[in-house]
């Protein structure tokens, strides 16, 4: 059984199991709905917090997260004071401050106050509050007393149905809403690199799989660094999204990735993307035969490395006829060692006399001269002559005598092709000789004297009496007079 293709590209049908591939590649250390990292992983971890006893990551000036958002808290003060005097204890791992009101135990909301008599308080117009909160205006406690946070260490209350605290409860949620016992769980083993993991069981099966496999190759590449709390973030925002595999989507989906709510975050489309790639060579290999056929073709998977050019896209070519020659035409050129980014512009060019063409047009038999003559007329209105005008000419030329050398296609007239009157007459250049007003200021014994560098001046003479250009008069040999049969230099 296959599954049809995804209709935002022209890939090959997946092909069954899917999911056997990536079962036998992924580890047992990386098949866990909860991955858990050492603070000094080499890519997951990060060097240990500058604060005495601390033993997580340093995230932020040169400290954890704890400890900086501390240290904001604190106002900043003078950094290498407080490394000294700030207590290590694992943040988030003490008990909650209540609310100011005596008596109360709910979690704070504003002010120093919980929610109930934050509320009371400013219906009362805001009074002075240390003498509102030790007055009898408070509302009193409530009976029966509410139920005490789940978690071991925390006294609050809970509030409504919820099992935590207000502190604790927003936490929970901002993990993703995961199982209640495993979360206070988590609460209970303090020790190092606790913080350090990514929880995974809101993921559908396949998602989660990949999303193992993807971190499992960040792991193995060993290039870049990723931050667990980060890869969390970017976890929940695909369980919100309903999303059930990488491959269901257009790699432009990816790119631009953001959760229903509009979250964001840099980099989850460039990790994603890579993350999709990989799941797609694992499940369709790598060669022509994963690529011949897709709209952008992916140059990596074919073996070639080019700075500038990764891809080839067939996308604007819109004539099913005309984008299986042009693809022919593209694989034949990158199979002969033809630069990737010349292949790439002869495929634009053939986009363009795509877009040219009638929609009445059925095949390469059509294609004659008399298409070809006003083809060319609509170059020249719209290029006027500059360089490309003449590169559109001769990247279509080639490409339809490839056709006819190759007998791609048999249809296709003798008679489409340009003729060398069809370029358009390249303008006069420019002289490039040197005013002699310039050449006299060049020539004069005192300027050339400035020149600090002996060789430097050599090569100024060179180039003044010998009319070479730069690159060729500093390629000359260590001897470069030409001498005849007798010794005599020739002139």
């Amino acid at each position: 059984m296959t599954t049809a293709p995804s209709p935002h590209e022209d890939r090959p049908p997946r092909p069954t199991g899917l999911l056997e591939k990536l079962l036998s590649a992924i580890r047992p250390e990386f098949r866990q709905d909860g991955l858990a990292f050492d603070p000094r992983h080499p890519v997951f971890g990060g060097p240990a917090c500058a604060v005495e006893g601390c033993d997580r990551p340093a995230r932020s000036n040169r400290m954890c997260w704890g400890h900086s958002v501390r240290w904001a808290h604190e106002g900043r003060p003078d950094l290498e004071s407080f490394l000294v005097t700030t207590p290590a204890g694992w943040v988030g791992h003490r008990p909650l401050t209540a609310c100011a009101v005596d008596g109360c135990r709910y979690g704070l909301h504003s002010h120093g106050m919980c929610q109930r008599h934050w509320r009371q308080w400013k219906r009362c117009g805001s009074p002075a509050m240390a003498a509102w909160q030790t007055s009898t205006a408070p509302l009193p406690v409530p009976a029966p007393l509410p139920e005490v946070c789940r978690i071991g260490y925390c006294d609050l209350w809970v509030r409504g149905t919820s099992v935590f605290c207000t502190g604790h409860g927003g936490r929970w949620k901002a993990r993703g809403c995961p199982d209640i016992e495993d979360f206070t769980a988590s609460y209970e083993e303090i020790g190092p690199g606790g913080a350090e993991h990514i929880d995974l069981r809101r993921l559908p099966v396949q998602l989660r799989l990949e999303m193992q496999y993807a971190l499992q190759c960040r792991h193995d590449e060993a290039t870049k660094k990723i931050r667990p709390a980060w890869a969390q973030r970017l976890v929940n925002a695909l369980a919100d999204a309903q999303v059930r595999s990488l491959l269901d989507e257009s790699e432009e989906f990816w790119k631009t990735f953001r959760g229903p709510t509009g979250n964001w975050a840099t980099g989850w489309g460039t990790f994603l993307l890579g993350a999709r790639r990989r799941v797609e060579e694992l499940v369709y290999g790598r060669g022509w035969d994963t690529e011949y056929h897709r709209s952008v073709r992916r140059l990596r998977n074919l073996g070639i490395v080019h700075p500038h050019t990764s891809t080839v896209t067939f996308e604007r070519v819109t004539q099913p006829w005309l984008r299986d020659l042009a693809k022919r035409w593209a694989r034949w050129r990158l199979s002969g060692g033809i630069n990737a980014s010349t292949v790439r512009a002869g495929v634009r060019m053939v986009a363009r006399f795509s877009a040219f063409l009638p929609a009445e047009m059925t095949g390469p038999a059509q294609v004659d001269r008399a298409l070809l003559e006003r083809y060319l007329a609509d170059l020249q209105a719209a290029m006027s002559g500059r360089s490309a005008h003449n590169a559109h000419i001769s990247n279509l030329n080639t490409f339809l005598r490839t056709i006819r050398v190759h007998r791609w296609d048999e249809t296709l007239p003798g008679n489409a092709t340009f003729v060398p009157e069809d370029y358009p007459t390249p303008p006069p250049l420019l002289s490039r000789s040197v005013a002699e007003h310039v050449m006299a200021q060049l020539e004069d014994p005192a300027n050339l004297a400035r020149w600090q560098d002996p060789a430097r001046r050599l090569i100024t003479v060179v180039l003044i009496r010998c009319g070479l250009r730069v690159t060729d008069a500093i390629n000359l040999p260590l001897d470069p007079v030409v001498r005849d049969a007798e010794g005599a230099e020739a002139s």
